[in-house]
This record gives C-alpha cells, structure tokens and sequence, in this order.
C-alpha cells in the first residue's frame, strides 16, 4: 500500500510539473496571436517613470497604428501610424513631439510580420505561474530598449507590457478587456495637429 501511494505521488508530481510547462505558451503561439490581432480597443492603466498613473483608451489597428487617448487631468494624446510616433499635447498649440516608430519598441508589436522566434529578438520567455513573459528587442538595433509583454492562456491575451526605452526610461502599460476584431476607422490614426485631433 505504501509503495502504491508512492507511485502515486510521483504520478502526480509529475502530471502537476507537466500542466505548470502546458501554461508557459509558446513563441510561435504568441507570435500567431499577435499577427490574428488585426483591430483592438480597450481601457488601459498607464504606470509611468515617475511613478504618476494615467488612464485612457486604447486603439490598436495593425500593421503599424496605435492610439492612446488619455483621460482629465492628462491633456497627451498618443498616435503611432505612417512609421511614426506623435506626442501631441491638446493645451498646446506646438506641433507634436515626432519618432520614428522603428526606433521604439513597439513596432514590434506593430510590425506587419511578427516573428518572436527570430534571431536574438527574444531575451526571456518565461512563466510567472500566471502568465506567459516575453522580453523582446530589436535584434537589429538592441540599442533602441525592450519590450516585456505579458500573454495568459485559453485563450491568449495580451494583458500588460513594460517598455524601457534606450533613455533608461520605463513605462508599465496594463490592458483592460480587450474588444477585438471590429472596425475601427482609420482617422483614428491620422497625424494630430493641435487644433485637431
């Protein structure tokens, strides 16, 4: 009876170790999921540097568009769409602050084909007993900082990325329900302008 519950516990230990390697997802299926994600909208709970928090709503159109519309008291509105980053604040009659969206890290999230399983892009996969965390970077240009992205299963989410970019800055950003798979028009995306946006 004793050498039966032995067995026994290590048939379950080893079951157990199995099911907690089952939820670690895979680069492919995180790559697949991200290259599915055509249209998303959602709230999201923005961490910044300095450890102030700002919330708002998100709009993602892939390949390459990205609106973040900050909520009162932040007056920022966030446009990643034409290769470029625009940082327009709607108090200011200054043109928006612009970037190459090449040189921030996420494009990769944007990218038309993403592919986590490229050369020296991912710098960790791993498993946080809850969800699945990829740091990745441009293989290319590490220089320009990193991406951490955190995924759950059943099925796969996106649910918060950290970006720390190449001026040693970090920016947690947290997603609500993500509503996927809509229209969303591509106005959204339009260069801002101070008088329009």
């Amino acid at each position: 009876m004793i050498r039966i519950t032995r067995i026994a516990a290590i048939v379950l230990a080893l079951l157990a170790g199995q099911a907690a390697l089952a939820d670690k997802l895979s680069l492919n299926a995180l790559s697949a999921y991200l290259n599915d994600l055509k249209t998303a909208e959602g709230s999201f709970t923005q961490i910044n540097d300095d450890g102030s928090i700002s919330t708002g709503k998100l709009y993602i159109k892939r390949p390459g568009r990205m609106r973040f519309e900050y909520n009162a008291p932040d007056t920022a509105l966030v446009v990643a769409s034409a290769n470029a980053v625009y940082i327009v604040d709607s108090k200011s009659n200054q043109p928006p602050e612009t970037y190459p969206l090449r040189r921030t890290p996420l494009s990769l999230i944007l990218a038309r084909n993403v592919n986590l399983s490229a050369a020296n892009m991912v710098v960790g996969h791993d498993f946080d007993g809850t969800a699945t965390v990829v740091t990745a970077q441009d293989p290319e240009n590490p220089e320009y900082g990193s991406i951490q992205m955190k995924f759950t299963g059943n099925p796969v989410q996106l649910r918060q990325w950290v970006v720390n970019d190449n001026g040693g800055g970090k920016t947690t950003v947290v997603l609500g329900e993500l509503k996927t798979g809509g229209s969303l028009s591509n106005r959204l995306f339009s260069e801002p302008r101070p008088d329009r946006n």
